[in-house]
């Protein structure tokens, strides 16, 4: 549940982004509207980001995480791979990133062979 400021400010946002789909001339307007600003606002952001060195520590993570993710996602249903189905060997994926490589083959990996005895 959000206080009454707060959800008027989630009804807004999602009004906003709607409009902004929905609406060829909104989105114009507001493309404008924010060019406008940062030519009136030149170096702010990096004058924001010298200021505030743990927004810009904490943004460079999320943004490798967002990085992670895409490539982890251009490899679901990669099926270039030898086939394996021909050895006797079993192939096990760990690690917390391997839930995303759902239904993918190709997987960089160290192989270990042990002969038997």
């Amino acid at each position: 549940m959000c206080s009454k400021a707060e959800c008027q400010r989630q009804r807004r946002a999602e009004y906003h982004r709607q409009k902004l789909r929905s609406d060829p001339e909104y989105h114009q307007v507001a493309r404008d509207s924010q060019k406008k600003w940062r030519q009136a606002h030149l170096g702010y952001d990096q004058k924001y980001r010298t200021e505030h060195p743990e927004y810009h520590r904490r943004n460079r993570q999320q943004q490798q995480l967002r990085d992670h993710k895409r490539r982890l996602r251009l490899l679901a249903k990669n099926n270039l791979a030898l086939d394996l189905k021909r050895s006797a060997a079993e192939v096990w994926l760990l690690g917390p990133q391997a839930k995303d490589l759902a239904k993918n083959n190709l997987a960089s990996a160290e192989v270990l062979i042990v002969q038997s005895l």
